[in-house]
């Protein structure tokens, strides 16, 4: 890996002990998860380090929207670019320091270069419409930049989940600090702070700060900050949600979800098996739209986890910088003991351990749990590990009503030989995405990205979306004279 090609050891990396102080800042050791090798150090931002950067953002933010909206395009397009020029080495990032399996790295990176083109298109976007009004008045409605956006970004998708904020913010004239998660500090953070200054974005409009959850509470509260996008776990969520609301900020919440895929008797079972393995395995299931349970009808019950196992037992678990694996190890201990911690308490309420449930070091099996039922932990929880949670059904009523029977409301799909079926099912589905003849893991860039209940607060982002969440409307009127008001 050439990193003094395209990431300066400079710009990530100390000569200091993690935890010791160096300029302000206090390290943070970047390992591989696969390994545990430390890669190297990042420096983490302190509340007082954000509240600098947030107010330096204002400071620069006006003269970023007042460039003109050539200068933007042309910045985003060079960041893409530089993107796909620097592939390898990113690609060797995401593998690394996120665990990515080259498969995953290389769709993420694709993704990526997609978002940054697409929002080259926003700079030029039409921004306003005029309204009615009485005669000698011209009346103006625009949408005009936030100012500053706060991006709170995760570790499973860390490229594409900060970019998809950070591009559609940046090319709409906003400044951005972005708080990207410490586990993948640099895949997430530095390589887009490396990206943007190469392509010529102007000093001080987007800052890269690594930080913990006070580095992320204190860009919550921050007065220079007007929006916070948040992409993480609903439970965190909550808390950046209360305290946007506590400061009076626009919030967008991208959170959690226990998705569902549903097979009808009339499914092709090999298609079936295919679409649940790929949305309940890839990047080790650690997506916020991975098929968290599968319902299969009855008759196709018993032959879809016989074939389900039989696949499981088929994937390659490994480290996927050494060799091509299926799956990657998940990101951290805390992460792996919460899914086998729900696991052994599926098996404990009566779920039946068809395949996998074991791990090595960071590497989990491909996981089936089957005959759950809806008081198992397993129908309901969250997992984000390689765990296929498969529950029988008998009428598409029924089906409903268990997929519907969850407080999140992200994504879901439906696998039939008939649409229209599909259809009416699905008028009854309770999901921000739904995919007709899909598994649960999509996302084109294209399109609004959101979930209902407590995957989100309602928002969306991505494609149409964009322009609403990341500037606000002003109303313009213009009188060729000031009236004479008779008070």
């Amino acid at each position: 890996m050439s990193v003094q090609t395209f990431l300066p050891a400079a710009l990530w990396s100390g000569k200091q002990f993690v935890g010791q102080w160096r300029d302000g800042r206090i390290l943070h050791e970047v390992r591989e998860p696969a390994t545990g090798r430390a890669l190297g150090q990042v420096a983490m931002a302190s509340p007082e380090q954000i509240a600098e950067s947030a107010a330096r953002a204002a400071h620069v933010q006006r003269a970023w929207a007042d460039a003109g909206h050539e200068v933007r395009a042309r910045v985003l397009r060079r960041a893409a670019v530089l993107a796909e020029t620097h592939s390898g080495e990113i690609v060797d990032w995401l593998v690394r320091e996120g665990g990515s399996t080259r498969l995953k790295a290389g769709s993420e990176l694709k993704v990526v270069v997609r978002v940054l083109h697409e929002a080259t298109a926003l700079p030029s976007r039409a921004v306003g419409e005029v309204l009615p009004s009485q005669p000698g008045r011209l009346s103006l409605a625009r949408r005009r930049p936030l100012g500053v956006v706060g991006v709170i970004s995760p570790f499973n998708f860390p490229l594409y989940l900060a970019l998809r904020a950070v591009a559609p913010a940046l090319a709409l004239g906003n400044a951005v600090v972005l708080k990207p998660d410490p586990r993948t500090a640099v895949c997430g953070g530095l390589v887009i702070a490396r990206l943007f200054e190469l392509a010529g974005l102007p000093e001080g409009v987007l800052h890269v700060l690594p930080g913990d959850g006070a580095a992320g509470a204190a860009l919550t509260r921050d007065p220079h900050v007007r929006m916070i996008q948040f992409t993480g776990s609903t439970a965190a969520g909550r808390k950046v949600g209360e305290t946007a609301g506590q400061h009076l900020k626009k919030v967008s919440l991208e959170l959690g979800g226990k998705n569902t895929l549903i097979i009808l008797d009339d499914a092709d079972i090999d298609l079936a098996v295919a679409n649940t393995a790929w949305g309940a395995y890839l990047h080790q299931g650690q997506i916020c739209m991975a098929t968290g349970r599968v319902l299969v009808q009855r008759g196709l019950y018993a032959a879809f986890v016989e074939k389900l196992v039989a696949r499981a037992k088929q994937l390659k678990v490994g480290d996927p910088a050494q060799e091509d694996v299926a799956l990657g190890p998940l990101i951290n201990a805390q992460q792996r003991d919460h899914a086998i911690g729900i696991v052994n308490a599926a098996r404990a309420a009566g779920a039946t351990l068809a395949a996998g449930g074991t791990f090595h070091d960071l590497f989990f099996a491909p996981t089936v749990l089957a005959n759950v039922g809806r008081d198992n932990p397993a129908f309901g929880e969250e997992i984000f590990g390689p765990v296929a949670v498969v529950v029988p059904f008998d009428s598409d009523d029924e089906a409903v009503e268990l997929a519907n029977d969850t407080p999140y409301g992200l994504s879901m799909g439906v696998i039939t030989a008939n649409v229209g079926r599909a259809l009416k099912l699905g008028e009854r589905l309770h999901a921000g995405l739904l995919h007709i003849n899909d598994q649960t893991v999509n996302d084109e860039v294209l399109n609004p990205f959101g979930g209902m209940g407590i995957s989100g607060n309602g928002t969306s982002i991505g494609g149409p979306a964009n322009l609403d969440e990341f500037t606000q409307w002003q109303w313009l009127t213009i009188k060729a004279d000031a009236p004479a008001y008779p008070l």
